[in-house]
Protein backbone atom coordinates (compact mmCIF):
# COMPACT_ATOMS: atom_id res chain seq x y z
CA UNK A 1 0.00 0.00 0.00
CA UNK A 2 1.60 3.57 -1.01
CA UNK A 3 1.13 6.73 1.32
CA UNK A 4 0.70 9.85 -0.52
CA UNK A 5 1.73 12.74 1.65
CA UNK A 6 -1.31 14.87 2.48
CA UNK A 7 0.21 18.14 0.41
CA UNK A 8 0.35 16.10 -2.90
CA UNK A 9 -3.34 15.30 -2.45
CA UNK A 10 -4.13 19.06 -1.76
CA UNK A 11 -2.30 19.66 -4.92
CA UNK A 12 -4.03 17.64 -6.92
CA UNK A 13 -7.57 18.52 -5.92
CA UNK A 14 -6.40 22.45 -6.61
CA UNK A 15 -5.25 21.54 -10.25
CA UNK A 16 -8.58 19.76 -10.77
CA UNK A 17 -11.05 22.24 -9.59
CA UNK A 18 -9.69 25.55 -10.83
CA UNK A 19 -8.74 23.76 -14.40
CA UNK A 20 -11.01 23.85 -17.27
CA UNK A 21 -13.96 21.79 -16.43
CA UNK A 22 -16.97 20.99 -18.54
CA UNK A 23 -20.16 19.33 -17.59
CA UNK A 24 -23.80 18.94 -18.43
CA UNK A 25 -27.12 20.16 -16.96
CA UNK A 26 -30.64 18.71 -17.24
CA UNK A 27 -33.60 20.90 -16.84
CA UNK A 28 -36.98 19.28 -17.39
CA UNK A 29 -40.93 21.04 -17.97
CA UNK A 30 -43.76 19.28 -18.49
CA UNK A 31 -46.99 19.96 -20.20
CA UNK A 32 -50.17 18.16 -21.22
CA UNK A 33 -50.98 17.92 -24.89
CA UNK A 34 -53.13 15.91 -27.86
CA UNK A 35 -52.01 14.75 -31.01
CA UNK A 36 -52.84 12.62 -33.56
CA UNK A 37 -50.46 10.12 -36.29
CA UNK A 38 -52.88 11.22 -39.53
CA UNK A 39 -51.48 11.86 -43.01
CA UNK A 40 -54.16 13.85 -44.70
CA UNK A 41 -53.71 12.83 -48.54
CA UNK A 42 -53.95 8.81 -47.01
CA UNK A 43 -57.48 7.26 -46.70
CA UNK A 44 -58.78 6.24 -43.05
CA UNK A 45 -58.26 2.21 -43.44
CA UNK A 46 -54.29 3.11 -44.75
CA UNK A 47 -54.01 5.64 -41.76
CA UNK A 48 -55.57 3.10 -39.36
CA UNK A 49 -53.28 0.11 -40.74
CA UNK A 50 -49.99 2.27 -39.88
CA UNK A 51 -51.00 4.53 -36.98
CA UNK A 52 -53.29 2.24 -35.28
CA UNK A 53 -56.00 3.96 -32.61
CA UNK A 54 -53.31 6.83 -32.66
CA UNK A 55 -55.08 8.00 -36.31
CA UNK A 56 -58.50 8.05 -35.43
CA UNK A 57 -60.01 11.63 -34.42
CA UNK A 58 -60.57 13.78 -32.80
CA UNK A 59 -56.98 12.41 -31.53
CA UNK A 60 -55.57 11.54 -28.02
CA UNK A 61 -53.46 13.14 -24.76
CA UNK A 62 -50.50 12.71 -23.23
CA UNK A 63 -48.59 14.81 -20.01
CA UNK A 64 -45.40 14.94 -21.73
CA UNK A 65 -41.73 15.91 -20.06
CA UNK A 66 -39.25 17.64 -21.98
CA UNK A 67 -35.78 16.91 -20.45
CA UNK A 68 -33.35 19.69 -22.12
CA UNK A 69 -29.62 18.81 -21.78
CA UNK A 70 -26.77 21.47 -21.74
CA UNK A 71 -22.82 20.84 -21.81
CA UNK A 72 -20.35 23.79 -21.19
CA UNK A 73 -17.55 24.93 -18.97
CA UNK A 74 -18.08 25.78 -15.16
CA UNK A 75 -17.68 29.45 -15.06
CA UNK A 76 -15.52 29.60 -12.07
CA UNK A 77 -16.72 32.51 -10.64
CA UNK A 78 -21.15 31.08 -10.29
CA UNK A 79 -20.48 27.32 -10.66
CA UNK A 80 -23.09 26.87 -13.45
CA UNK A 81 -22.29 26.55 -16.89
CA UNK A 82 -25.70 27.91 -17.60
CA UNK A 83 -27.58 31.10 -15.81
CA UNK A 84 -30.60 28.71 -14.12
CA UNK A 85 -33.37 32.00 -15.12
CA UNK A 86 -32.27 32.07 -18.20
CA UNK A 87 -32.42 28.52 -19.70
CA UNK A 88 -35.91 28.71 -17.46
CA UNK A 89 -37.25 31.78 -19.41
CA UNK A 90 -36.39 30.36 -22.63
CA UNK A 91 -37.66 26.74 -21.86
CA UNK A 92 -41.19 28.61 -20.39
CA UNK A 93 -41.44 30.60 -23.88
CA UNK A 94 -40.39 28.27 -26.61
CA UNK A 95 -41.35 25.28 -25.21
CA UNK A 96 -43.96 24.99 -22.51
CA UNK A 97 -46.32 28.01 -23.26
CA UNK A 98 -46.82 26.75 -27.26
CA UNK A 99 -47.06 23.34 -26.20
CA UNK A 100 -48.78 23.64 -23.15
CA UNK A 101 -52.64 22.01 -23.48
CA UNK A 102 -52.34 21.83 -27.30
CA UNK A 103 -53.10 19.90 -30.12
CA UNK A 104 -49.61 19.89 -31.22
CA UNK A 105 -50.69 19.26 -34.75
CA UNK A 106 -51.50 22.84 -34.95
CA UNK A 107 -47.89 23.69 -34.55
CA UNK A 108 -46.32 25.33 -37.15
CA UNK A 109 -43.78 22.43 -37.55
CA UNK A 110 -46.23 19.90 -37.49
CA UNK A 111 -49.20 21.75 -39.38
CA UNK A 112 -46.46 21.79 -42.09
CA UNK A 113 -47.30 17.82 -42.51
CA UNK A 114 -44.63 16.39 -39.99
CA UNK A 115 -46.39 13.55 -37.85
CA UNK A 116 -46.43 14.60 -33.96
CA UNK A 117 -44.82 11.78 -33.28
CA UNK A 118 -42.64 11.57 -29.95
CA UNK A 119 -39.64 11.54 -31.64
CA UNK A 120 -40.45 14.28 -34.01
CA UNK A 121 -41.58 16.29 -31.34
CA UNK A 122 -38.17 15.78 -29.53
CA UNK A 123 -36.33 17.18 -32.67
CA UNK A 124 -38.60 20.37 -33.13
CA UNK A 125 -37.80 21.08 -29.18
CA UNK A 126 -33.71 20.80 -30.41
CA UNK A 127 -34.67 22.93 -33.55
CA UNK A 128 -36.21 25.74 -30.89
CA UNK A 129 -33.90 25.64 -28.08
CA UNK A 130 -30.50 25.14 -29.95
CA UNK A 131 -30.30 28.60 -31.11
CA UNK A 132 -31.53 30.17 -28.08
CA UNK A 133 -29.09 29.13 -25.87
CA UNK A 134 -26.93 31.53 -24.48
CA UNK A 135 -23.24 30.64 -25.82
CA UNK A 136 -21.27 29.46 -24.92
CA UNK A 137 -23.45 26.34 -23.47
CA UNK A 138 -24.35 23.94 -26.14
CA UNK A 139 -27.79 21.18 -26.13
CA UNK A 140 -26.30 17.86 -26.24
CA UNK A 141 -29.70 15.90 -26.06
CA UNK A 142 -33.56 16.55 -25.76
CA UNK A 143 -35.68 13.78 -23.84
CA UNK A 144 -39.62 13.61 -24.88
CA UNK A 145 -41.29 11.29 -22.66
CA UNK A 146 -44.93 10.70 -24.02
CA UNK A 147 -45.31 8.38 -20.65
CA UNK A 148 -43.13 6.07 -17.96
CA UNK A 149 -42.69 3.65 -20.95
CA UNK A 150 -41.98 5.50 -23.97
CA UNK A 151 -39.45 8.38 -24.86
CA UNK A 152 -37.64 9.46 -27.30
CA UNK A 153 -33.76 11.28 -27.47
CA UNK A 154 -32.73 13.82 -30.23
CA UNK A 155 -29.34 14.16 -30.60
CA UNK A 156 -29.15 17.05 -33.26
CA UNK A 157 -29.26 16.67 -36.75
Amino acid sequence: MVFYPLSAFHRTRQTLSYGMSRASLTRAVEFPAGHRYHRPEWDAARNEALFGPCSRAPGHGHNYRVEVTVRGEIDPETGMIVDLAVLDRLLREIVREPMDHAFLNDLPEFAAGMIPTTENLARVVWERVSPALPSPCALTRVRVLEDRNLWADYQGG
